[in-house]
């Protein structure tokens, strides 16, 4: 935060976009630096630091923001900067009440930020923070799942596979798709299921609740049989993970062959909400700053 301030000290109006030029020469970030996104993929983590860094600064009377997008020196920033510390962090912020209140939720009481610990490191910004916790809660989720999945029978294994399959837009109605995963039983193929509704191509299935590691021999004879029936698309789909030689195979073959591994497929479990329930929904908010454009 420094930094930034430091590039406001000739006291005229700066363009965050401007300063985010600046602060990557000072850093020496390199264009993959700047790039790296958020979880989310919806803004690089640069921008929202400096971004945040800049919020930060004019909650605690350090920078003004006159219009949107731009920051100025502020008569308390102007103060700071004639004898600098070190670094401006979260700590040193912590001296003004207007940076203690913003930071301090009022369910919590005015002293919770004051009991935090000496020397603790830079936090992460909100945006970061929370799509850390939604990372570390998916990443428990989808194990959670895989194991249930690993503990269910075959049976279960089959329709879990259905109901996924159904969900990503594959195999028509309920029945049909029923009816042609797990009835095969072909030469290493498990099921046949439609790619679109109206069934203008298909896709051949090999679904195993394996524990250990398929290697490239297990998806040579799948392709194989993909080969014996002409097919021109596969998946293969296991509870258990794929070796470093298994895709790079699928890499360079035809037809073309998909690995979901267990992990991949409690992903996508997720994603498409099969065996599992929303329990709370937060909604983030932010400025709409044309409704407060008045020309």
């Amino acid at each position: 935060m420094l930094p930034l301030l430091r590039i406001s000290a000739d006291g005229q109006e700066h363009r965050l976009a401007e300063a985010r030029g600046v602060l990557a020469s000072e850093f020496k970030l390199s264009d993959a630096d700047r790039e790296e996104l958020l979880p989310s993929g919806r803004q690089s983590k640069f921008a929202n630091r400096v971004a945040w860094a800049k919020v930060y600064l004019a909650q605690a009377g350090l920078l003004l923001s006159p219009r949107r997008g731009h920051f100025q020196l502020s008569e308390r920033g102007r103060e700071v900067l004639k004898a600098p510390p070190e670094r401006i962090d979260i700590k040193f912020l912590e001296q003004y009440p207007e940076f203690l209140e913003f930071r301090t939720p009022k369910a919590e009481g005015e002293g919770n930020r004051r009991g935090q610990p000496p020397n603790q490191q830079e936090p992460e910004t909100p945006e970061e923070a929370l799509e850390t916790a939604h990372l570390k809660m998916r990443t428990s989720l989808a194990t959670e799942l895989l194991a249930r999945i690993k503990a269910g029978t075959a049976e279960f294994f089959e329709r879990l596979v259905v109901e996924l399959l159904l969900k990503m837009g594959y195999g028509g109605s309920r029945s049909d798709a029923g009816q042609a995963v797990g009835k095969a039983g072909d030469e290493g193929i498990d099921g046949i299921i439609s790619e679109d509704r109206l069934g203008l191509d298909v896709v051949y299935l090999q679904a195993k609740r394996w524990e250990g590691t398929v290697g490239r021999p297990e998806i040579q004879k799948f392709v194989g049989a993909l080969q014996g029936k002409r097919a021109r698309k596969g998946v293969f789909i296991t509870t258990g993970a794929f070796s470093a030689d298994a895709f790079a195979y699928v890499e360079h073959i035809e037809p073309k062959v998909v690995l979901i591994d267990g992990r991949r497929l409690a992903e996508l479990m997720i994603d498409f909400g099969v065996g599992v329930a929303t329990v709370r929904t937060y909604h983030v908010k932010r400025i709409d700053s044309d409704y407060f454009d008045e020309e």
